[in-house]
């Protein structure tokens, strides 16, 4: 597979290499940079948007672009939940479900796109991710404005409320439930393709041995 450095291409590159950067900054002892964070992470998640428009737009739709930016997505919003295990924000073994089940969907569906065999993603999937989003934002805006003066000072016991493990714990717990039935569902719809897929690379196996 070639690779193509094409302007979309760059942008997911980009979102890559920028979570290493958010994750710096979220972990930094700097209230200012843990701010910072939130809005890289929220420039990371953007790109995703801008370079799939780009490439829609401008007829920039390669394999190397459908193989990177669904697995960059994921680096991201994993890269964001194993943070959260980290600062004690959420239960490490849901979050390693969802980091699972996520990169090994996306593996699968990458390799079945170079494949030529493409597997549409479902709406309910597609519900999950939304959903996945919508509470790392939940977890994220919370645990930066803890750390903010203005919201520390007057908002503190609402946010620790809201920041409460019992309520995380759900919150995290309904995700990863949500993620794992996907995934099965994803696969028991797919299972045609996946089979076909494994016995051509079983075949490719036999014809090197």
């Amino acid at each position: 597979m070639r690779i193509s450095f094409s302007p979309p291409n760059q942008l997911t590159l980009l979102r890559i290499l920028l979570t290493p950067v958010f994750l710096a900054f979220l972990f930094s002892q700097n209230p200012v940079l843990r701010q910072v964070s939130l809005i890289v992470f929220i420039l990371a998640l953007l790109t995703d948007w801008y370079d799939g428009w780009v490439a829609r737009r401008w007829g920039y739709v390669t394999r190397w672009g459908t193989f990177l930016d669904p697995l960059a997505d994921k680096i991201v919003t994993s890269a964001a939940l194993i943070s959260f295990v980290i600062l004690d924000l959420a239960p490490g073994w849901a979050v390693w479900l969802i980091v699972i089940r996520d990169f090994t969907i996306t593996l699968l569906r990458s390799y079945s796109e170079w494949k030529g065999k493409p597997i549409d993603t479902t709406k309910f999937a597609k519900t999950k991710t939304f959903l996945q989003f919508l509470v790392i934002y939940y977890i994220m805006l919370l645990y930066v404005a803890r750390t903010t003066e203005f919201f520390a000072q007057n908002y503190s016991q609402a946010i620790d409320a809201l920041l409460s493990r019992t309520v995380l714990d759900i919150l995290i717990i309904l995700i990863a439930v949500i993620t794992v039935w996907t995934g099965v569902l994803y696969i028991v719809g797919n299972r045609a393709i996946i089979r076909e897929l494994y016995d051509f690379s079983n075949r490719r196996v036999t014809e090197r041995d």
